[in-house]
């Protein structure tokens, strides 16, 4: 189908941001004297914003001694080392430019704190508005995935959402997008079957087929 708008979540769909993230996670731990969190783990703390991460790596979540100031310490190193590492996945660049060549409006939706977002959407996929948490409720509330569509003036009727993970599954589904699942991310094909996802594809070829 041919879609007028696309919106893309930003980790594990459009980049590839675990490495850092997981860096970052473990510099802050380790500041604290708390225990370091290997990939997988870090991986399966993703998709509700940075608080959420934080909590979930903790052994006592957001019950910590001094989490506060651990979550504030993890912001400011994310902040500053959010593109060590980083990468877009092998072709995505080129099917976000064929989108926006094509006429479809494209915008990236994200949890993640809106100054990252901005900054690592400048960076790799210039261009291309994105929008990250700042003051609006949080995904899979349809609350930024609205602000996108009205800033890029659109309409949700011809308007997908793609994301790799349940977070995104309920996004679609609480805003009334057609949701496209991708399997490359951060969650298995299995987590997404799982989470509700029923369009679901396993490489960015595939994903150019559904969307063009």
């Amino acid at each position: 189908m041919t879609y007028k708008t696309c919106l893309f979540d930003m980790d594990g769909t459009v980049l590839d941001t675990i490495a850092d993230l997981r860096d970052a996670v473990n510099h802050t731990l380790a500041l604290y004297g708390c225990p370091a969190c290997d990939t997988q783990r870090v991986r399966d703390a993703t998709g509700n914003g940075a608080r959420d991460l934080i909590a979930r790596c903790l052994p006592q979540g957001e019950a910590t001694p001094d989490f506060e100031a651990i979550f504030s310490a993890y912001k400011s190193y994310y902040a500053a080392h959010s593109c060590i590492k980083t990468a877009p996945y092998e072709g995505i660049t080129a099917l976000l430019q064929e989108l926006q060549g094509n006429g479809c409006k494209v915008a990236i939706v994200s949890n993640k704190p809106d100054g990252a977002v901005k900054e690592l959407a400048a960076r790799f996929f210039p261009g291309i508005p994105a929008f990250g948490e700042a003051g609006l409720p949080r995904k899979p509330a349809p609350d930024m995935v609205y602000h996108a569509l009205d800033v890029l003036g659109a309409d949700r009727a011809n308007a997908a959402y793609i994301g790799d993970s349940e977070v995104d599954v309920a996004t679609a589904k609480n805003a009334g997008l057609e949701l496209i699942a991708v399997s490359w991310g951060f969650r298995s094909r299995a987590h997404l079957v799982q989470s509700g996802a029923v369009t679901i594809v396993d490489s960015v070829a595939e994903l150019r087929e559904k969307v063009r």
